[in-house]
């Protein structure tokens, strides 16, 4: 299994509020790198805890994998492994950690590691996790502000 790489951005917004939108998974081809998703089953709450994505990883092709989730209390995060990957994509596994700042600013950390189908340098590796964490914090950030 691969180490994983971090990036983090503080969002304008309270820790529910981006959770509202990290677990509206439906949603995610709207701001994320995702071509669709579905989820698989819920829990407590309604909250998915396993859930279905297909996407397309550049050079390598297409992907899809099966995320089981756990969510940290008090909207202090979620984190996902795989159970099932197929194509690109051979194990996944990573969380969102959210801390509030103040009253209208949380910082947000998202942890990543990928295991891709194919053998490639580990730079090579990092430097494709760095780009999905940074697009997924753009993409994240602009969807809970409307930006």
């Amino acid at each position: 299994m691969s180490e994983q790489t971090e990036g983090q951005t503080v969002i304008n917004a309270s820790a529910a509020e981006i959770m509202d939108v990290l677990t509206d998974f439906e949603a995610y081809p709207e701001w994320a790198e995702v071509k669709s998703v579905r989820v698989l089953e819920r829990g407590e709450g309604g909250l998915g805890t396993k859930v279905h994505f297909e996407v397309d990883v550049p050079v390598l092709g297409a992907a899809s994998y099966t995320l089981a989730y756990r969510y940290a209390p008090a909207d202090g995060g979620m984190s996902w492994v795989s159970t099932q990957a197929q194509g690109a994509v051979s194990h996944i596994s990573g969380e969102y950690l959210l801390s509030q700042v103040d009253d209208r600013e949380t910082k947000v950390i998202y942890r990543l590691s990928v295991d891709l189908g194919v053998l490639l340098p580990g730079f090579v590796r990092t430097q494709g996790e760095r780009r999905v964490i940074e697009n997924a914090l753009d993409g994240l950030k602009g969807r809970v502000e409307g930006v």
